[in-house]
């Protein structure tokens, strides 16, 4: 079975995107609306962008878990210029990521563990492997030499 790391990343969390949004994960009233952090300087432009982000934090959960959400706005944020100086690094909005993370702990593909972070249930995890064995089954078949990642 083939795991998350053997996929390209734009790939597994488009149509991991596409699979949170025919569940119940509703995005909130206020997500047409807001910016993703303080380092931006524009709302999304993508109309769909809140199930990108689920779908991306899943990801990162995955990856790295335990993760908080303190340690998620680091890796979201951004650089937002300073005058004519370098950019400083400014963190993402902490609403959005807690409140993606309570969709997906509702769905039961994410838990908490005290005093670590979020982490995936056995469910989230085989949801994202099935997943990517078979964004990589679709690969194998346009291109054979990728058989040595099965």
């Amino acid at each position: 079975m083939a795991k998350v790391y053997d996929v390209p990343a734009d790939i597994l969390i488009n149509r991991l995107s596409e699979i949170l949004k025919n569940e119940d994960i509703p995005a909130p009233d206020w997500a047409p609306f807001v910016k993703t952090g303080t380092h931006a300087d524009k709302p999304p432009q993508n109309s769909g962008w809140w199930h990108v982000r689920c779908a991306s934090i899943l990801r990162k959960i995955y990856l790295h878990g335990p993760i908080s959400v303190n340690e998620l706005r680091s890796v979201y944020g951004g650089g937002r210029p300073v005058g004519y100086g370098a950019a400083h690094h400014k963190d993402a909005s902490g609403a959005i990521i807690r409140n993606a993370i309570h969709g997906l702990e509702k769905l039961g593909l994410v838990t908490k563990i005290e005093k670590k972070g979020r982490m995936l249930t056995k469910q989230g995890t085989k949801k994202l492997d099935v997943l990517a064995t078979e964004i990589l089954k679709e690969m194998i078949t346009e291109e054979p030499r990728l058989s040595i990642y099965r």
